[in-house]
């Protein structure tokens, strides 16, 4: 009963979707968050009767001939890295990326990783980190008696301090792109890091070409839409309640084969 096998694989196949979509949900409200989607494809096939095949002496040929598939399989998890929305919030260190691009991130272990979350502080130090406290790259720190700072769409970082008026560049945000960005690898805590299938990061100024802008006093929502995940999880569901009538149907049809009398 071949239909048993094939239906478990299909069963299997919406439940990782299923996963997807809701790690999706899960982060609808996650700053920068870029959704994921499932993607399938066909197990291989068994011949019964070949196409093509010859049938008689004279030539005459199979048109179509006769293929059972075997299931379906997971191809890969991709992920989608539209625009999200941009949100205000008030706190000048914060930016949002409009465009292309990824900030660059100093990891414990002296590696890089990238983020499209800009919501941004600054250590005891004045250097600007990330919420886990990762130094932001090219590192900037910012005076302790800065009174006001300002973030440009290209990414300039001016501070007006104490007893001053004029403003004072003190660094120079830039932004990393990839060819591949669906091809970075996830990290957790709003991170990732350069893979084979990424390819290796460019790096420029905001606003430069490829790379996009920034927006200071506002982060980049998840681009998660509710309507588009909940549409998803109830075809999702229904899929998967199709393939378990099949393997109620083939256990049926094998209950009656075995009471069969000679």
């Amino acid at each position: 009963m071949r239909a048993l096998s094939t239906a478990a694989t299909g069963m299997a196949a919406q439940q990782l979707n299923v996963e997807v979509i809701s790690n999706n949900i899960a982060n609808m409200n996650t700053v920068g968050f870029k959704r994921q989607r499932a993607e399938f494809q066909d197990l291989l096939y068994q011949d019964l009767q070949r196409a093509g095949a010859q049938t008689s002496d004279a030539g005459t040929i199979v048109p179509t001939g006769i293929q059972v598939g075997a299931g379906v399989k997971a191809g890969s998890v991709y992920r989608i890295t539209e625009q999200g929305a941009m949100t205000q919030t008030g706190n000048k260190l914060d930016v949002g990326i409009k465009g292309r691009g990824f900030i660059q991130v100093l990891m414990p272990s002296g590696e890089t990783g990238y983020t499209r979350a800009g919501n941004l502080s600054r250590n005891a130090d004045g250097a600007l980190c990330t919420d886990d406290g990762y130094l932001i790259q090219p590192q900037i720190s910012i005076p302790q008696d800065a009174t006001d700072v300002s973030i440009s769409a290209t990414g300039q970082v001016q501070v007006i301090t104490a007893g001053q008026t004029t403003p004072q560049v003190i660094g120079q945000l830039q932004l990393a792109a990839f060819t591949n960005e669906a091809g970075l690898e996830a990290m957790g805590d709003n991170l990732f890091m350069e893979s084979a299938a990424s390819g290796a990061p460019v790096v420029g100024d905001p606003g430069s070409e490829g790379f996009g802008t920034l927006m200071q006093g506002y982060t980049e929502a998840s681009n998660v839409d509710a309507v588009t995940e909940i549409t998803s999880l109830i075809n999702a569901q229904r899929a998967y309640e199709m393939n378990s009538k099949v393997v109620t149907t083939a256990d049926q049809m094998l209950a009656a084969t075995s009471q069969l009398k000679s």
